[in-house]
């Protein structure tokens, strides 16, 4: 990543709580660094993440991992404001409109309708681990969404198998 903001091709992603913390939670957080260089963390996000204490593995994620960057956002764009999104999707998208090729990381449905309606590339959690199959980072996505699953991802059964077979798992 250039110190301008601008990112080559699969260079930098902009994550969003949830990925982040789900990622950490179930040991998997190095996963991002195999999708991207550089994971840029919104410093709303950073501040949603830090409350948790040194103890949590988000936490800890954030300060050891010199691929997660945490960066100011000082301007949230109207046109993604007017959606109500959160603190952090708002800081997510703001960054990735602003962040050329960039990719934002975000589960919560309608921060990925606004994402769209922006025409900003987008992952979620799912497809940061589908992507590590495909790379040839993991051999297999099941144990990691059961590891996801019991750290509070929540996906029903129908969306589990879909993933599977996307991964040539089922």
């Amino acid at each position: 990543m250039t110190l301008n903001g601008n990112c080559a091709v699969d260079e930098c992603a902009v994550i969003n709580a949830s990925p982040l913390i789900l990622l950490s939670r179930s040991g998997h957080v190095d996963l991002l660094s195999h999708f991207a260089r550089q994971v840029l963390v919104p410093e709303q996000v950073a501040a949603e993440i830090l409350v948790r204490g040194v103890g949590d593995p988000t936490v800890r994620a954030i300060r050891t991992r010199t691929w997660l960057r945490v960066v100011p956002v000082e301007r949230i764009p109207t046109s993604v404001l007017e959606w109500g999104l959160g603190p952090g999707e708002s800081a997510v998208l703001a960054l990735a409109l602003a962040t050329p090729n960039a990719v934002a990381v975000i589960d919560d449905l309608l921060g990925r309708k606004c994402a769209g309606a922006h025409g900003v590339p987008l992952r979620g959690t799912i497809g940061i681990v589908l992507a590590a199959k495909e790379k040839g980072h993991i051999p297999a996505v099941r144990p990691v969404i059961e590891d996801l699953l019991g750290s509070g991802l929540y996906l029903s059964r129908n969306i589990v198998d879909y993933v599977l077979r996307l991964a040539g798992e089922r």
